[in-house]
């Protein structure tokens, strides 16, 4: 049996991004083992408010450093000020200005990876954009809660200048 479509009328705004440095913990993943992400916030959250630099609340999930093979680094992280006094347990990543779509991502994060299909195989293919090849990143809101999935969720996918 089929499982069922979700209705995704999702349409993306188109935002310029800005220069932003993220920290956190990171680890390398394949879409086989992406399922294991969670994992890696569960193990980053207690840093939460603890990672020198920090700029706020706002937590990001970046997908980066692609093997051209499916595998990529995924760094649950916050946004910091300064590298100055980061210390070796965590990874980072500059964030470079670009042209971005945003999608808001609505219900459970156990959709995630719907909301990312949708996106991938639906969205770009016929939205007349192509993908560039810079980070792309989820940004989870000050009020977000990883229990509830209550909170605002965007997905950032960065695109090539038309």
């Amino acid at each position: 049996m089929e499982k069922p479509k979700r209705d995704y009328t999702a349409v993306p705004r188109f935002e310029q991004g800005r220069f932003q440095l993220i920290a956190g913990f990171g680890a390398r993943f394949t879409p086989e083992t992406a399922l294991d992400i969670p994992l890696l916030w569960e193990k980053f959250l207690p840093w939460l408010g603890k990672v020198p630099g920090q700029k706020d609340e706002v937590t990001y999930g970046v997908c980066c450093n692609p093997d051209g093979k499916g595998g990529f680094e995924y760094i649950a992280g916050v946004e910091i000020s300064r590298l100055d006094d980061l210390t070796e347990q965590y990874r980072w990543i500059e964030i470079q200005p670009g042209y971005y779509a945003v999608f808001e991502h609505k219900g459970p994060l156990k959709q995630l990876p719907d909301t990312f299909q949708y996106i991938w195989n639906e969205w770009l293919p016929h939205s007349g954009h192509e993908a560039a090849e810079l980070p792309e990143f989820e940004r989870y809101s000050e009020d977000f809660n990883p229990r509830t999935g209550q909170g605002t969720l965007e997905i950032w996918i960065p695109l090539k200048p038309s």
